[in-house]
């Protein structure tokens, strides 16, 4: 491999390093200051490794929800679910703040918020100390130089294989057939995880199952279009 291929290559993965830094010159950064109460930016959520529950003063499950977006399922299931700790993230700006402001006017506390990336999670939790991770409508990166790109591949799993309880559960839903396709061939081999739910038309198949119950922006306007919603479950073993 050449020198410039290496620095490629290294540059391309450089979120999943243990130097990784944040850069960014973004008002929103500065805004999102005044929900410091709930509200963590760039490297501050990667202080409380294995100290979570003791940020929310209590034990109950954490779940974690990456790419947050315009946070209706975070809303929602804030909400429904106040016994356990929430924590989103989404690395967006603007949206980040956006949604900050809605969460802000909750009644439940039950949550944190995240302005980071969704590559730094074994820098964000410890072992063993998640139970749930969800990851929904992420960006499929369809062009086929830009895969590299996707989150959902062998340094991801890693992450949530370390992070997530034993029995604890990735849950995904895309509503790209070539990204569905992609998440398959990378969990054909993998031996960490069960393979709990693997639906090309979730809401036809699974109608009563929770995923089909909590509906985002994104996916009211791919069901308005015929588009079918795929979704994957593993369970860590």
């Amino acid at each position: 491999m050449t020198s410039e291929k290496i620095k490629k290559s290294i540059d391309d993965n450089f979120c999943y390093r243990p130097d990784f830094k944040y850069t960014h010159d973004n008002p929103y950064h500065d805004k999102l200051e005044v929900f410091n109460s709930f509200v963590l930016r760039d490297e501050d959520a990667e202080t409380h490794v294995g100290k979570w529950s003791g940020l929310f003063h209590n034990d109950r499950p954490i779940e974690v929800e990456i790419g947050t977006g315009y946070g209706e399922f975070m809303l929602e299931y804030c909400q429904k679910n106040p016994n356990i700790n929430f924590v989103g993230l989404d690395h967006r700006f603007k949206r980040s703040f956006s949604l900050a402001k809605k969460l802000d006017k909750l009644e439940s506390k039950n949550f944190r918020y995240l302005r980071a990336r969704g590559e730094r999670l074994e820098f964000m939790f410890d072992e063993n100390e998640v139970q749930s991770i969800f990851y929904f409508f992420p960006d499929p990166w369809p062009k086929t130089r830009h895969h590299k790109k996707r989150l959902f591949q062998k340094p991801f799993l890693n992450a949530c294989y370390k992070i997530l309880k034993p029995g604890g559960s990735l849950f995904v839903k895309t509503d790209h057939d070539g990204y569905y396709e992609w998440m398959l061939d990378h969990v054909k081999d993998e031996e960490r995880f069960d393979i709990t739910l693997a639906s090309k038309d979730l809401r036809k198949e699974y109608p009563e199952h929770f995923l089909s119950q909590f509906t985002t922006k994104f996916e009211k306007i791919f069901l308005s279009q015929g588009t079918l919603i795929k979704s994957l479950i593993l369970k860590k073993k």
